[in-house]
């Protein structure tokens, strides 16, 4: 038996894995674009909870453009966020050069409520 042979129907290579042929696939080439701490917690959740939607982007080649795009949507929306938090609750430079205290403290539990709000509306969505 021939270790590899093409198929004239369907244009598939295929090689010899014991007994059986098996289709000799590759994954389409995709550009590897870095992906942030939001991107790694969203593919962290597609694996374990959205099964279909990684394996289409993976196979189609648009998982890494997908994962940086949601990596860019989570940060614009964390700094619009945490900005209009502040502005909306009075912590200003002010209140930084009067009480760094209650300024961290202020500034801390906005970026929480903020980053809550990512997760949910963009990364376990």
């Amino acid at each position: 038996m021939e270790k590899v042979i093409y198929d004239e129907k369907n244009g598939l290579w295929y090689e010899l894995q014991g007994d059986y042929y098996i289709p000799c696939l590759k994954l389409p080439e995709e550009e590897r674009q870095p992906i942030g701490l939001w991107g790694q917690r969203h593919l962290r959740y597609i694996k374990q909870h959205r099964k279909v939607l990684y394996l289409n982007l993976l196979t189609n080649g648009k998982l890494y453009g997908h994962l940086a795009d949601i990596d860019k949507q989570a940060e614009d929306v964390l700094s619009r966020l945490v900005k209009q938090m502040a502005e909306r609750e009075g912590v200003t430079e002010k209140l930084k050069a009067d009480n760094q205290m209650d300024w961290v403290a202020r500034m801390n539990n906005i970026h929480s409520r903020a980053t809550e709000i990512v997760n949910n509306d963009i990364i376990y969505a």
